[in-house]
C-alpha cells in the first residue's frame, strides 16, 4: 500500500477545497456568463464571442507566465494565488457595474486568470503525486468540482428563472469563489519552477522547440487542435441553441442549466473516478480516441434533435466524454515530458488551446448566422472523428514500445 507523503497529503487536501470553487466557476464559464449576456444584457454576437473566448486569453498568456514565474524564483502556488486574486476583482467589478462593456471585460479578466494558473497546477501535480496514482488523486478532486458545478447549475438556473435581475448576486458569488480558490491554492506545497535555459535566456516561444524535437508532442497537438476547434465551436452554441428563440426552443434558464450543466455533471461524477484509473493504466492514445468519439456523438446528437429525450441522451454522452477529457487534457504532458520540462510542455499545450479557444467562438457565432446549426454540429463531429485518425499511429507505437519494454 502506498502511503502519501506530507506534500501529497497537503496538495490533495487543498486541491479538493479549490475544486469547490472551481465547480462554481465551471457553471459560470459553461452556461451562466453567456446566458446572462443573452437574457439580461441583450449582448450582440461580438460580445458573446468575447465572453466565450475570454478564458483562452489566459491560456495564450501561459507562454509568458512560465518563464516569468521561473525567473521570479517564487513558489508556483504563491504566484497562482496572486493571479486568482486579480481574477476575483473582475467578477466583483461586473457585479458592481453591470453594464455590457464592464461585464464583458470583468468576466474575461476573471476567466483569463482561472486558465492562466493551469501550468502551475500541473507542475504541483507532477511534483507531489507519484506517477502511478496521479490520475487517481486528480480525478477525486474533479469529482468534487463536477458535483459542485451540477449543484451550482441547478441552483443558478432556479435563481435566474425566478428573476433574471439576480444575476448580480451570482457574479458576486463567482468572485467570492475565486477568492477562496486563491486562498486554497496558495497553501499547496510547491517549489519555484525549474530555472532551465529556455526559461531564463530565451523568449517565451523558445518552449516551442519541443514541437520540432518531440514527435509525440507534435502529433498530439495536431489532433488536439482539430478536435478542439470543433468542440469549442459548439460548446457556446449549446446555450445559444437552447436560449435563443430563433431556434424554436427558448428554454427557461433552469432547463438550459439542466441540459448543459446538471446532466453532464452528474454523468461526470459517476465516471470521472473510472477515467482516473484508466488514465493511470490505459494506453493514453487509445483513451483519447475513445473520448473523441464520445465528443463527436454527443455533439452531433445535441443539435440534430430538439426533443427532451434527444437533448438528455446527448448530454449523457457528452458528459461521459467530458469526464475523461478534462483529466486527459490536464495531465497528459506528465506522461511524456521530462520532469524538468513539464511546465514548458504544458504551456505549449495551453497556448494552442488558447489559440483555438479564441478562434472557435468567433467562427461559430459568425457561421451560425448563415449555416444551419444542425449542419455545423455534423461537420464539427466529423472533425472530431478525423482528429482520432491522427492519433492511431501514436497509439500503435505506444503499444509496440510497451510490448518491447
Amino acid at each position: 500500500m502506498n502511503i502519501p507523503t506530507e506534500n501529497t497529503r497537503l496538495t490533495y487536501l487543498y486541491d479538493r477545497l479549490r475544486s469547490v470553487s472551481a465547480g462554481m466557476i465551471d457553471s459560470a464559464s459553461s452556461t451562466f456568463l453567456i446566458l446572462i449576456a443573452v437574457r439580461a444584457l441583450h449582448a450582440d454576437a461580438f460580445s458573446k464571442s468575447l465572453l466565450a473566448a475570454g478564458g483562452n486569453i489566459g491560456l495564450l498568456a501561459t507562454m509568458w507566465l512560465v518563464p516569468l514565474a521561473a525567473r521570479s524564483r517564487k513558489p508556483a502556488a504563491r504566484i497562482a494565488t496572486a493571479i486568482l486574486a486579480v481574477g476575483a476583482t473582475g467578477f466583483a467589478a461586473a457585479a458592481l457595474w453591470p453594464t455590457l462593456p464592464i461585464y464583458v471585460a470583468g468576466a474575461m479578466l476573471a476567466m483569463a486568470c482561472v486558465n492562466l494558473v493551469i501550468p502551475l497546477l500541473t507542475f504541483a501535480y507532477q511534483a507531489n503525486y507519484e506517477p502511478r496514482r496521479r490520475g487517481h488523486f486528480v480525478s477525486r478532486a474533479l469529482v468534487i468540482r463536477v458535483a459542485v458545478a451540477a449543484a451550482a447549475g441547478e441552483l443558478g438556473g432556479r435563481i435566474l428563472s425566478a428573476d433574471i435581475g439576480y444575476f448580480r448576486w451570482m457574479l458576486a458569488a463567482f468572485g467570492a469563489a475565486l477568492a477562496f480558490a486563491s486562498w486554497a491554492i496558495g497553501r499547496m506545497p510547491t517549489q519555484p519552477l525549474p530555472s532551465v535555459e529556455s526559461q531564463t535566456r530565451h523568449s517565451p516561444f523558445h518552449a516551442m522547440r519541443f514541437i520540432r524535437t518531440d514527435r509525440t508532442l507534435r502529433y498530439t497537438l495536431a489532433a488536439w487542435m482539430l478536435m478542439g476547434v470543433a468542440n469549442l465551436m459548439m460548446v457556446p452554441l449549446r446555450v445559444e441553441y437552447l436560449a435563443n428563440p430563433r431556434y424554436g426552443l427558448a428554454l427557461e434558464p433552469q432547463r438550459i442549466a439542466l441540459f448543459t450543466i446538471v446532466v453532464p455533471s452528474l454523468v461526470r461524477i459517476v465516471l470521472t473516478p473510472l477515467w482516473g484509473r484508466l488514465f493511470d493504466r490505459m494506453n493514453f492514445f487509445a483513451m483519447r480516441i475513445v473520448l473523441n468519439l464520445g465528443f463527436a456523438i454527443g455533439t452531433a446528437g445535441f443539435f440534430i434533435g430538439s426533443s427532451d429525450a434527444g437533448l438528455f441522451a446527448s448530454a449523457i454522452v457528452f458528459g461521459a466524454a467530458a469526464a475523461g477529457g478534462e483529466l486527459a487534457w490536464s495531465l497528459w504532458v506528465t506522461k511524456f515530458s521530462p520532469p524538468q520540462h513539464v511546465a514548458e510542455y504544458m504551456s505549449v499545450h495551453t497556448f494552442f488551446t488558447g489559440v483555438r479557444g479564441i478562434i472557435a467562438p468567433f467562427l461559430a457565432f459568425q457561421l451560425v448566422d448563415g449555416v444551419p446549426i444542425s449542419t455545423m454540429g455534423l461537420v464539427c463531429a466529423g472533425m472530431i472523428a478525423a482528429a482520432s485518425l491522427i492519433l492511431v499511429p501514436e497509439m500503435l507505437q505506444q503499444r509496440r514500445t510497451s510490448t518491447v519494454v
